[in-house]
């Protein structure tokens, strides 16, 4: 046997050839068990289609606008009663604050009367210097509301005057007349503060 003869019974050590037609990469497509990977391609979103049913309708944009509607006039009915009580609040401090002032300046021109009574008694007895300047206070307090009471020779009225001593009637009297006053009274912005004291007949 000849050495050449030996050598082609030898086994190739690098194992049969391929076959032919057959792609040596195909085991590479292969999971375990022989089955092929299938392609799979990327689904569809499957949200499209919940987007599509969770779109609001006519009906519930209808509702929405008319749930808002509701909400705008509760809150514009709220803002005018909110309005209305302010104003209400603002004239009635502004009423009371011209009430204080009011019963203020009625207070100080109570004080005022026994200084008047002082002047009007030294007029009357003759202190001619004390007559400017009771004329003067006289007729600025009458120009702020001040009334000076002296109902000589007039009815009596008992909502103006206090009569303090009486004299009989005469004859033909058939009225209450006031005689004399022994002290003007005086008002105060229509309201009488001090009554004058007086003397009457009848």
């Amino acid at each position: 046997m000849s050495a050449s003869d030996t050598t082609g019974d030898a086994e190739d050590p690098l194992g049969p050839p391929a076959a032919d037609g057959l792609d040596a990469t195909a085991g590479d497509n292969e999971v375990s068990g022989g089955a092929p990977i299938a392609d799979t391609e990327p689904s569809a979103d499957p949200g499209a289609e919940g987007d599509v049913l969770d779109a609001p309708t006519v009906e519930h944009l209808i509702d929405d606008l008319e749930r808002i509607s509701g909400e705008r006039d509760e809150y514009l009915e709220a803002l005018r009663r909110n309005q209305a009580d302010f104003e209400n609040y603002r004239k009635r401090i502004m009423k009371q604050q011209a009430d204080d002032v009011a019963r203020a300046a009625e207070t100080l021109v109570e004080k005022l009367l026994p200084v008047l009574d002082a002047c009007d008694g030294a007029v009357r007895h003759g202190a001619t210097e004390v007559e400017p300047i009771y004329a003067s206070l006289l007729g600025t307090l009458e120009k702020e509301g001040l009334e000076r009471i002296d109902p000589g020779g007039e009815e009596f009225d008992p909502n103006r005057h206090e009569a303090v001593m009486h004299d009989p009637a005469g004859e033909g009297d058939d009225k209450t007349v006031v005689t004399d006053v022994m002290r003007p009274g005086y008002g105060w912005k229509g309201r009488i503060i001090r009554p004058a004291m007086v003397k009457v007949r009848g």
